[in-house]
């Protein structure tokens, strides 16, 4: 079900310090602002998810030749559940449609079920394994990765 109070905004310069926070919520090992500052140099689709006045999520995605690839994606802990993930993957979809991307990926933790239910639920298949891919608190995680044609 489409939430209609669920907006989306682009991302700006001034909106880090508040992605920091969320990004600081939701991650061990989260993004820097400087990541995030370089995304948005570069010119990558940085978007904000609102309910209502409150940011409830972000996103950092790359399309290029055809492809897309969602970089971030992250959801505050409270919302979190309550199908915004999803919601926020239909939107990103449409943008690199819109770009005349034909294929969507990702990389996501195999610990992160929750994420990879999501992934699921909006269509994305398992095509491969990045091994070493995160830190984590004992060295490295792998990554799975995930992949959606956009019709």
């Amino acid at each position: 079900m489409i939430d209609p109070k669920l907006t989306f905004r682009q991302m700006a310069l001034e909106d880090i310090n508040l992605v920091m926070q969320l990004e600081n919520e939701v991650y061990q090992f989260p993004w820097t602002d400087r990541i995030f500052k370089d995304c948005i140099r570069v010119g990558y689709d940085c978007w904000l998810a609102h309910l209502e006045n409150t940011v409830v999520a972000h996103a950092v995605i790359s399309i290029a030749a055809g492809e897309s690839h969602i970089l971030n994606l992250s959801v505050t802990r409270n919302h979190q559940g309550k199908g915004i993930g999803k919601q926020f993957i239909q939107f990103l979809l449409n943008v690199a449609r819109n770009k005349r991307a034909q294929i969507m990926m990702l990389e996501v933790r195999p610990s992160n079920i929750r994420a990879i239910n999501c992934y699921s639920a909006a269509g994305f298949n398992e095509i491969g394994c990045r091994k070493d891919y995160y830190p984590a608190p004992n060295g490295k995680e792998d990554a799975l990765l995930f992949a959606k044609q956009i019709p």
